[in-house]
């Protein structure tokens, strides 16, 4: 399995698995900063050098510890953050914007956060409808032009979107949700992609945890974790979609790995190019993750995981 790609059409070479870091400031319960800047600093020493934020992760909070945990490493590490979701002064969701003012000033602050003078990746985060993709990324582009920003990113549009975003300025990465049990990019996204030479870069690749199997009911969860409150976690939900993890171990067991190294596994083997980003706040799970490149899944194991894995996923993404 092929540990790096190029990102699109960039020259930036990326480990194929990064870090995602919301957890690291939200959603997913207690978090300690101490813990995540550890994490962050043994990822670059393992040499994972693909870092995913969003300006909207504890609104600022999660660009300011990276910025904090990279002070002076950041020719070892590769960036991408993301604008349109905003975010009020207590943390509550105001809507998406897409407005070319707002992405200057999104940005700026972004950079301000982090404490660099370019952004390596910036994406869209997601698409504010009342605003037409060429101008958003027309904006985008101009933030290229000044250098604040090296390389453009969209997260979560449909194939149709995405080449017309392409047509106005080069995209180098498409971000969106992919998983065993989150297989909607095959429709469609991944044939566009690979025809603009545009990187996939999966989130979520673990099923938000589900699929290593450690979120056995409800009660497995934090007060406060967003999980909590998403469609794919009801107690009926989790009874039925751990069919999907029943497949999973099933798998594990006979190589002698863990779960998540399978779930992984299986996403980097859909083609050579994809990018995974599961996100951990341990340094144990990071080591996991990793270890992904010594898993092996022969074609009769893919054909087995094709067969078996149940054809509806119970719950919404969101």
């Amino acid at each position: 399995m092929k540990p790096t790609t190029t990102l699109g059409h960039s020259t930036l070479t990326v480990n194929r698995i990064g870090l995602g870091c919301m957890g690291m400031s939200e959603f997913y319960g207690s978090f300690d900063e101490k813990e995540s800047i550890n994490t962050l600093h043994k990822a670059v020493d393992l040499g994972v050098n693909f870092f995913d934020t969003a300006d909207m992760y504890g609104w600022g909070a999660n660009e300011r510890l990276l910025g904090k945990a990279f002070n002076g490493r950041w020719d070892e590490v590769i960036l991408a953050t993301k604008f349109a979701i905003m975010r009020g002064p207590n943390g509550e969701f105001l809507g998406l914007n897409g407005k070319p003012e707002y992405i200057r000033q999104a940005c700026d602050q972004s950079l301000q956060n982090l404490g660099v003078e370019s952004i390596d990746l910036y994406y869209m985060h997601r698409q504010d409808p009342k605003v037409e993709i060429e101008e958003i990324v027309g904006a985008m582009s101009e933030l290229v032009k000044q250098g604040k920003v090296k390389h453009l990113g969209l997260s979560e549009v449909n194939a149709a979107t995405l080449r017309r975003a392409h047509a106005v300025h080069p995209i180098t990465a498409l971000q969106t949700e992919y998983s065993l049990w989150s297989r909607e990019p095959e429709d469609e996204i991944f044939e566009v992609c690979q025809e603009l030479s545009i990187t996939f870069v999966a989130y979520s690749p673990l099923g938000r945890g589900f699929l290593t199997g450690a979120i056995k009911s409800r009660a497995d969860l934090e007060p406060g974790d967003f999980r909590l409150n998403n469609p794919r976690f009801t107690d009926e939900a989790i009874s039925e979609n751990s069919k999907f993890v029943e497949v999973i171990d099933q798998i594990a067991q006979s190589k002698k790995v863990s779960k998540a190294q399978v779930a992984l596994a299986w996403v980097l083997s859909q083609n050579d190019e994809i990018v995974a980003i599961p996100g951990t706040r341990k340094v144990q799970r990071l080591e996991e993750n990793l270890g992904v490149f010594k898993v092996e899944l022969s074609e009769a194991d893919l054909a087995l995981i094709q067969k078996s894995m149940p054809s509806e996923t119970i719950g919404n993404r969101y």
